[in-house]
């Protein structure tokens, strides 16, 4: 009887024979790998040089975006006082109205309570010959959309 050899995968506790190879055959495989090792690190340094070197153009790009970057954040820094500054003058302005205000509201009671109005009456009265106004004294004007009226030529008496 004839035995057919499968190439199959048998699961087990067997150890496989291993395939023993000439000295020569492994140190031509060692070479081999050593030699391929060799070109990929020559190639990579090859790309890391090249990589490392920046052209002219990418230098003066690079410059020019490192100035343009500078002069936008001094322009920033000084836009940023000037509105502090004016943040500042317009603080100190508001404090001085409203000092104004208040010393303006402290003027008109002072007057108002100094003000004796029968004082006034009195004084018109007696010094200065001031009287009521008669009936046929006061003239009535009708004023249409203004708030005052000029007078150009004297009242008449009628």
């Amino acid at each position: 009887m004839e035995q057919k050899r499968y190439d199959i995968y048998i699961d087990g506790n067997t150890v496989r024979k291993r395939k023993i190879e000439s000295d020569e055959q492994q140190r031509r495989r060692t070479s081999e790998r050593e030699e391929q090792r060799a070109k990929n690190r020559k190639i990579a340094k090859r790309n890391q040089a090249r990589e490392m070197r920046m052209n002219r153009r990418s230098v003066l790009f690079l410059s020019a975006s490192v100035g343009v970057t500078c002069f936008v954040c001094a322009a920033y820094i000084n836009l940023q006082s000037k509105v502090t500054a004016h943040m500042k003058n317009i603080s100190s302005l508001e404090k001085e109205i409203a000092d104004l205000k208040t010393e303006n509201d402290t003027t008109i009671k002072r007057i108002n309570t100094s003000i004796d109005l029968n004082d006034i009456k009195k004084r018109a009265m007696s010094e200065l010959g001031m009287v009521y106004a008669a009936e046929g004294q006061i003239s009535y004007y009708d004023i249409e959309d203004e708030d005052y009226m000029m007078q150009y030529e004297k009242i008449s008496e009628n």
